[in-house]
């Protein structure tokens, strides 16, 4: 069912929507098998979010087809009694839980972690949301770009004409959004670790906001003690190092862009005696004195016509050729083409019926000896019975009560 075989016969029970989701999806590509608690008949409206979708108007969205990847899906009424007693039988045989929703969300259904823990003392039960658990935003309604604009790492324009691109004020893609699932499986995994050496479970708990506010700490921890530090001497008083140059984007002649990456000095002679420049080793990029900003400016021009004469996979290769740092400037399909990106194997192919192959990226984790094969994300509440027979031990007529409740409610006994 899933990717690796890393994380091979730890359960967990997942009740996420939209980026939360993507903590079972991390989960699920390193081997886990994640249990995807979802209520009928849409399920994750993740399933069909995005611009784009597969197939046909209805069809999935990619997010979906990343963050559920390798799951199983399972259609429980939490709201109903036999729900809540089949969330907690899965729950018995559970490693962890992600509770992926607004915080406190399965306390106020009455599954929270006392319950869980009384079933299974061992459970984990890491708690993802945007805003937290406490506080006075704790029930604000978010999503992925208000926990960068939260956090002061979103730069938002607000113009005023209608906007002609971009979304939430910006053409930049969230940070925090993205981030909060590699977050979160970092705390349960970790969480695992003490349970499995102590016997004994945990709540652990991340936030949109929080992740935000953690990415930068040359931001937010130097903003904390702006009055116990002092400005570095040996950089700019615009936050720049004096030899900025080195570290900048340059357009090529093809008209394309190469990020010049040639900080340290030795790259930097590296990249003078390649393109016979050697009159610029004199010129001192180092000291931040009153005729730094002229200096720079002057090397800046000169780099700016140097770039100017090479395409940019000519640029790439002198740069490997001579030892000097940078990179290319890429779009996203100028990075699917890149020789480098195709020669990592970056990608893995899967039939999705009715469409034929689709190609997909793999985890950034990769594992000696092992290939990258997740199972397409499963149509919303696939593994229902299977779940329920082969995890919570449901005979036939238990499942159907848990399935159509109102139709059997009252004729069957909670599990032992």
């Amino acid at each position: 069912m899933s990717g690796f075989s890393l994380l091979s016969g730890v359960r967990v029970l997942e009740v996420a929507q939209l980026a939360p989701a993507s903590l079972g999806g991390h989960l699920a590509d390193l081997g886990a098998e994640v249990i995807k608690v979802e209520s009928g008949p849409l399920g994750d409206p993740v399933r069909v979010g995005g611009n784009r979708a597969i197939g046909d108007a209805d069809g999935p969205a990619f997010m979906h087809l990343r963050w559920n990847r390798g799951k199983k899906s399972v259609v429980l009424d939490l709201r109903s009694p036999e729900g809540k007693q089949a969330f907690l039988d899965l729950a018995r045989s559970c490693d962890a839980v992600v509770e992926g929703m607004r915080g406190g969300y399965l306390d106020w259904l009455g599954v929270g972690y006392e319950q869980l823990r009384q079933v299974n003392p061992k459970i984990v039960l890491c708690t993802v949301s945007g805003m937290g658990t406490d506080g006075p935003y704790r029930v604000l309604g978010t999503g992925g770009p208000v926990f960068d604009a939260y956090a002061g790492i979103r730069a938002v324009s607000t113009p005023a004409e209608p906007p002609t691109e971009g979304m939430a004020g910006s053409t930049t893609p969230p940070i925090a959004m993205y981030a909060l699932g590699a977050y979160g499986a970092m705390g349960l995994l970790a969480a695992l670790r003490k349970a499995s050496a102590t016997g004994e479970g945990c709540h652990v708990e991340v936030s949109g906001i929080d992740v935000a506010a953690a990415w930068m700490p040359d931001l937010v921890d130097a903003e904390l003690n702006r009055d116990r530090s002092i400005p570095r001497p040996t950089w700019l008083p615009d936050g720049r190092l004096p030899d900025w140059p080195r570290l900048e984007a340059y357009r090529t002649s093809d008209g394309e862009a190469i990020l010049f990456g040639s900080h340290v000095e030795k790259f930097w002679h590296n990249f003078l005696v390649a393109v016979d420049r050697q009159d610029l080793i004199g010129v001192d990029l180092t000291t931040a004195d009153e005729g730094a900003p002229a200096r720079a400016d002057l090397v800046w021009r000169a780099l700016t016509e140097i770039f100017a004469q090479r395409t940019r996979a000519e640029w790439v290769q002198l740069f490997l050729e001579h030892g000097i740092a940078g990179g290319p400037v890429n779009s996203v399909t100028d990075m699917l083409a890149d020789p480098h990106f195709r020669a990592r194997e970056n990608t893995y192919r899967v039939d999705y019926p009715g469409v034929g192959e689709l190609e997909f990226v793999v985890s950034p984790v990769r594992v000696a000896g092992e290939k990258f094969e997740p199972a397409l994300p499963p149509v919303v509440g696939a593994d229902t019975e299977e779940v329920l027979r082969s995890v919570a031990r449901y005979d036939d007529a238990r499942i159907a009560a848990t399935v159509h409740p109102d139709r059997n409610r009252g004729s069957v006994r909670p599990a032992d």
